[in-house]
């Protein structure tokens, strides 16, 4: 067997075709890359838009001074940590009720969606809101606030409050914590 010789004809040309393809497959890397910007890249990447923690099937009690103030279920609970402030989300609606110091029902609320900043100590419920009182009044809105120091419940959005004898409608509301002391701001009713 004979070796190859390096001034070949088909040796020369295996060369020639492998530096080549070399400098092509270089050549489309190179062209092809684009200068990357940092602050898309830390956006990507922020933890800002990541929760802190997940829960699933998420229930729990509040309680004060050893009574149960409120109990929460939702099937979804995120815990964030924002330079704004910390807060819970509840992306796929949440059950919350409210306890006297009997431990009777006071007043309850549904929502398809809900948000609690801790801060503020303030809920947000949003989407198809059901507030119940325990006298059985009900309101229906599409947005509701609570703010938890004020122990205030208001909102601006249209508003239905159905009573035993009667429904009012109205543009905005206000009421204490319980929905007891409630008022429409824009008032209609039958």
């Amino acid at each position: 067997m004979k070796p190859l010789r390096s001034d070949s004809d088909t040796y020369r040309k295996l060369n020639i075709l492998s530096v080549a393809a070399l400098l092509a497959g270089a050549a489309i890397l190179f062209l092809g890359c684009k200068k990357n910007n940092l602050e898309e890249i830390k956006a990507f990447y922020s933890t800002e838009n990541l929760p802190k923690l997940e829960e699933l099937d998420f229930e729990t009690l509040y309680t004060d001074s050893g009574q149960v103030r409120f109990f929460l279920k939702a099937p979804k609970m995120l815990q964030y940590e924002s330079d704004n402030g910390d807060y819970f989300e509840f992306p796929e609606g949440l059950e919350l009720i409210n306890y006297d110091s009997n431990k009777r029902v006071v007043s309850s609320i549904t929502a398809n969606y809900a948000r609690q900043y801790l801060s503020d100590k303030k809920w947000e419920a949003k989407n198809n809101v059901i507030a119940t009182n325990a006298r059985g009044d009900t309101l229906k809105t599409e947005l509701l606030y609570w703010e938890e120091k004020k122990e205030l419940i208001y909102t601006n959005e249209f508003v239905k409050i159905i009573r035993a004898d009667q429904i009012i409608t109205g543009i905005g509301m206000t009421s204490n914590k319980n929905m007891e002391n409630w008022k429409i701001n824009n008032p209609k009713g039958i």
